[in-house]
């Protein structure tokens, strides 16, 4: 590649959107959108009355050994009902596991629940044999045929089958070396067609690494350290998940009913499993370690005191950890699987006063999130220093060995509706990319309508979106990136860690479920 090639990349974006674009309304059986709402009959809680919970850090059996059990259990998420959920390890989230840079952990989960499982570390730089391939199946007692139920897309009457799954019974240890930067990472379960409706269950949890030099910073920690995982859901009269899945049972046939194929939203916002929940806070600054967990739904998140300001959300990290220096925002808008890691400080509001975080991009109930109550003043000796992170990987175009175009977008498959990655659905048993270890790429992104795109293993930066500068919230190392509709962006990264199987794909979970998903093979 000579650098008119490379310079003219920029220019080349707003074509190849309109391409995508175009092609995906001829594709499409109808204009695809970020998804449908479904609507709630149990009686909700009044906002902000219900205690923000946090949830349990799990201990170790042994030296940096943790054990999770998946099972079914019933919680009390909105308040007098017992909502039944898919857990790991009884609660909603699931545990934070605390890990420490360069200390690698081993995690045994032990499948309780009546259909496989697969747990991926989003955000892990992880081997292949860890990193939850969605065959890799972890089977419950009773489960004879390891491919029963991996239909591929709708639309596809022939089970798919692949022949480099690893699949175990009962139990998997899952590895993870935790060499990387200290980052808040989430798991989830990533099995092959049931990934959204397992999340929606409640398969996922944090996963922190930390490290001496972050804790030497200054900022806001121990109990004004909050991790936020931020989702959506919808219950029946008695307290009953809602989702539209085709087989409720999660067993044979994949996706959800029609009106839902572009993405599946609730009407009631969760906090760490509780519904609009507050939080009693000093007049002090805080860390929110936010985590956008819902299947589809995107926020813009702001901090609004009872008088109407709006507060600075000081962004200190983002997906893959600290950013360079801190950007200030008054609005963050963040994708299905995005993590922001924000410094709020209360310090200005008196006692008493209430911080609300709101969701622009919501209506009705939905725009509201979560509140702070101000209800003490507080020694404060934290800090957000100007220089946060000097470890920062350095890539320029000058190094990108190859330029590769992706297009992200509805289209039909086999009579049904599919979402595609270059025109094809997932197939697990076909090449997409093959990149060499430790090659540098700059990969060019463009989508149809909202896609928010992952990729596992490596954290990339971002170059530019539809030719101009990135955006402030595009900051430092990122594993997930928020794509508009008709938006083109460029991203750049080095192909580094391992050799092996890998994947990236879209994140709004329904999506991913209907084919957007596409293998990595690093050699």
């Amino acid at each position: 590649m000579n650098r008119r090639q490379l310079l003219g990349i920029g220019g080349a974006l707003g074509l190849l959107a309109v391409t995508a674009q175009s092609g995906a309304a001829i594709l499409a059986r109808r204009p695809a959108s970020t998804g449908a709402e479904l609507r709630s009959a149990a009686p909700l809680p009044a906002a902000f009355t219900v205690p923000l919970p946090l949830p349990p850090v799990l201990r170790p059996i042994g030296a940096d050994r943790y054990e999770i059990t998946q099972r079914e259990t019933a919680l009390e998420i909105l308040p007098g009902l017992k909502t039944p959920l898919w857990t790991y390890n009884g609660t909603f989230p699931g545990p934070t596991i605390e890990a420490r840079r360069s200390r690698p952990i081993t995690v045994t989960h032990h499948n309780r629940l009546p259909v496989p499982t697969v747990v991926h570390l989003h955000g892990g730089r992880t081997p292949p044999e860890s990193d939850g391939y969605p065959t890799d199946l972890v089977l419950p007692d009773g489960w004879h045929d390891p491919m029963a139920g991996m239909h591929g897309m709708p639309g596809m009457h022939m089970p798919m089958s692949d022949p480099r799954a690893v699949v175990t019974r009962l139990t998997r240890d899952y590895a993870f070396p935790m060499d990387q930067r200290p980052a808040m990472l989430w798991y989830h379960d990533h099995r092959m067609d049931f990934t959204a409706p397992a999340i929606w269950r409640g398969l996922a949890g944090l996963h922190i690494i930390r490290d001496d030099a972050e804790e030497s910073l200054g900022l806001p920690s121990g109990s004004r350290e909050l991790p936020l995982a931020i989702m959506d859901r919808a219950f029946d009269r008695d307290g009953n998940l809602i989702y539209p899945a085709l087989d409720p049972a999660l067993r044979e046939n994949p996706g959800v009913h029609e009106p839902y194929l572009a993405g599946v939203l609730g009407d009631v916002i969760l906090v760490n499993g509780a519904p609009w929940p507050v939080h009693e806070v000093d007049a002090a600054r805080y860390r929110l370690r936010l985590l956008n967990a819902s299947n589809a739904r995107h926020y813009e998140l702001e901090a609004v005191t009872d008088d109407g300001r709006r507060l600075d959300l000081v962004q200190v990290g983002a997906d893959q950890g600290l950013l360079a220096a801190p950007v200030t925002h008054q609005a963050l808008p963040i994708a299905p699987a995005e993590r922001y890691d924000v410094v709020a400080d209360f310090s200005g509001v008196p006692v008493g006063g209430l911080v609300t975080i709101v969701n622009r991009l919501g209506s009705g109930r939905t725009r509201d999130v979560m509140a702070f109550r101000v209800v003490r003043r507080g020694a404060d000796d934290s800090r957000v220093p100007a220089v946060l992170s000097t470890d920062l990987p350095e890539w320029k175009r000058s190094d990108a060995v190859r330029v590769r175009d992706f297009f992200f977008r509805a289209g039909r498959m086999n009579g049904g509706h599919g979402w595609l990655i270059g025109g094809l659905p997932f197939d697990p048993a076909r090449s997409d990319v093959t990149v060499g270890l430790g090659d540098v790429e700059v990969w060019r992104l463009i989508a149809d309508v909202h896609h928010p795109v992952h990729l596992h293993l490596a954290g990339f930066r971002v170059l530019s979106r539809g030719g101009r500068p990135p955006l402030p919230h595009d900051a430092g190392l990122k594993d997930t990136i928020s794509l508009r509709p008709g938006q083109s962006a460029e991203i750049i990264t080095r192909f580094d860690g391992y050799r092996g199987r890998y994947l990236f794909h879209c994140h709004n979970a329904e999506h991913e479920d209907m084919g957007m998903m596409a293998n990595l093979e690093i050699a």
